[in-house]
């Protein structure tokens, strides 16, 4: 067995994807949730699909988090995706569906 069994850079790569990666994919299914079909206001139940859709959405982000060359750049990467998909939710819900 080596000496070191965990590289220096996963742990920031698992911080980012724990961290980052819940806002990330919390934004993306709210957007879901505005730009599904009937929009924020569709009178069926699919907020409760959309609810158990959100883990698995994270732990995609979250396992992909693996693929930066460097912690760094998966905290860079994943926090300006967070910018945008935020900025398009805020976006959604105070100028589209104001």
């Amino acid at each position: 067995m080596a000496a070191r069994d965990i590289r220096p850079d996963w742990w920031a790569k698992t911080s980012a994807g724990v961290l980052l990666g819940f806002g990330l994919s919390m934004a993306l299914v709210g957007l879901l949730a505005y730009l599904g079909p009937g929009g924020i206001t569709a009178p069926d139940g699919r907020f409760t699909t959309l609810r158990f859709l959100m883990p698995f959405a994270w732990i995609g982000v979250f396992s992909l988090c693996y693929l930066f060359r460097s912690g760094l750049a998966a905290w860079l990467w994943l926090g300006g995706a967070n910018l945008i998909a935020f900025g398009l939710l805020f976006a959604c819900r105070f100028w589209l569906f104001a």
